[in-house]
């Protein structure tokens, strides 16, 4: 009992924090600016710390596959969601087709309004980038249907292969739910490993600065400030655009699905952090499960949808994609005087829609698109060309659509549990508060309640 009641005070203490104690996302964002100025003022420094960068990702990806595995097993198994997977699958595909659809529009909108390619000439520069790139292409809809069923799910987990997981996951659960009893073993071992795994995420976390720091000193330091200035017309566009579409579309969502929004808000603003600053969706994939079932989302959805979604959601790179293949098609009419029509856009749009979602583990999968769309429309050989010259400023554009994506696949989940009516509007309504430490601390979850110790 005294334990319990010095760790609620502590829990307490913690939402009520001093000011040399920030928040994990104030840590991040201190770190974001030490490592932009140290890597401005001695850019040999930046080159020098980018290894505590591959420390910190190498640390993240160690906790996705079991993190994941384990969410869906107890959340299907545990909490006998397995009839309502094929029904929550159809809805949370339903709803990534129609955002990113809009995302497409969005960019296209955009675009063409700002004509960032104009006055761009695509001279003939090495096309290295192109070659590496290249060496990868989109999958095919049956390439994509074969592939998401593994041939050694230990493979998948060593590579990260989220979409395999998942897949491997469910089939997993289902065959615990059938065997009744004797399952129920397997269902306390995968409720323990969850347990784990998110406490091993806290101390992942301790270390998020550092890593956040070191990445934006190898940008900075590597292509100096002098790259904002180049092809900034584009970069702006692009962060233009993700601004409305955040805006219209998810603010469209978050009222239309009555998300509490500044809850929401304070749930992803963690994930979201680390996935600009890292420019890696998978760094903030832990964070982000965890946010949203701490905001009230069921364990079986955040497990589902989530993972899914970094698969077929990627509503920041769809919106890059629509916006730096225009870009492309804007330069050549400068280069040589080739025109792409509104129809055309729209069929290269329509392209993309399909092509876009071949691309899960796929190194650079947005450049990879890119450059498949583009030389099935620009012409004269200037779609590589154009990726080469977008190479340069592409790490400055991911941060932004890697944001967007990790915030997207949040909302998501939030959506399909509004959906399927299991949102819990009570929970929501604490978060982040001493009132959430209580309640997590009531029901037995030691890691949520740590979690809000650390993380607000």
């Amino acid at each position: 009992m005294l334990i319990t009641l010095e760790m609620k005070r502590s829990q307490t203490q913690a939402v009520h924090r001093a000011w040399f104690r920030p928040s994990l996302t104030t840590q991040i964002m201190i770190g974001l600016v030490a490592g932009g100025a140290i890597g401005w003022l001695r850019p040999d420094w930046g080159n020098a710390v980018y290894f505590l960068r591959d420390i910190f990702i190498n640390l993240i990806k160690s906790i996705i596959a079991p993190l994941v595995f384990s969410t869906i097993v107890v959340g299907i198994a545990g909490a006998g969601a397995l009839r309502k997977v094929g029904r929550m699958g159809v809805k949370a595909l339903v709803y990534f087709e129609i955002v990113t659809t809009a995302a497409l529009f969005i960019g296209l909108v955009v675009v063409n309004f700002t004509k960032p390619g104009v006055g761009v000439a695509l001279a003939p520069a090495s096309t290295d980038v192109v070659k590496t790139i290249a060496q990868n292409h989109p999958k095919t809809l049956i390439e994509t249907l074969v592939h998401v069923f593994p041939s050694s799910v230990i493979e998948s987990m060593a590579r990260g292969d989220v979409l395999q997981i998942v897949v491997f996951a469910v089939l997993f659960a289902m065959a615990v739910s059938a065997i009744g009893e004797k399952g129920k073993p397997i269902i306390r071992a995968m409720e323990s490993l969850a347990q784990v795994m998110f406490k091993f995420t806290n101390y992942v976390m301790m270390f998020a600065p550092i890593g956040v720091g070191a990445a934006m000193a190898h940008t900075i330091g590597t292509q100096g400030l002098g790259v904002l200035m180049n092809l900034g017309k584009l970069i702006g566009s692009l962060y233009l655009a993700l601004v409305i579409f955040i805006l219209s579309i998810f603010g469209l969502v978050i009222w239309i699905a009555r998300v509490p929004l500044r809850q929401f808000a304070r749930a992803v603003r963690e994930p979201a952090a680390l996935a600009f600053a890292t420019t890696s969706s998978e760094s903030a994939l832990p964070k982000a499960m965890e946010s949203m079932e701490r905001l009230g989302v069921p364990k079986h959805i955040v497990g589902f949808v989530m993972p899914t979604g970094y698969s077929f959601n990627m509503d920041g790179a769809t919106l890059y994609l629509a916006m730096a293949s225009v870009f492309v098609a804007q330069a050549a009419e400068t280069t040589i005087g080739w025109h792409m029509s509104l129809g055309q856009q729209i069929t290269m749009m329509l392209t993309l829609m399909l092509t876009s979602k071949g691309v899960a583990g796929v190194p650079r999968a947005s450049l990879v698109i890119l450059l498949a769309t583009l030389n099935s429309f620009v012409p004269s050989g200037l779609g590589p060309i154009g990726v080469a010259i977008i190479f340069g400023v592409d790490e400055l554009m991911d941060m932004g659509r890697t944001c967007v994506n990790v915030i997207g696949n949040c909302l998501a989940t939030v959506v399909v549990a509004r959906w399927e009516r299991e949102f819990d509007d009570a929970r929501a309504r604490v978060f982040g508060t001493p009132a959430e430490a209580e309640l997590d601390l009531k029901a037995g979850d030691v890691a949520f309640a740590d979690a809000v110790a650390q993380g607000d």
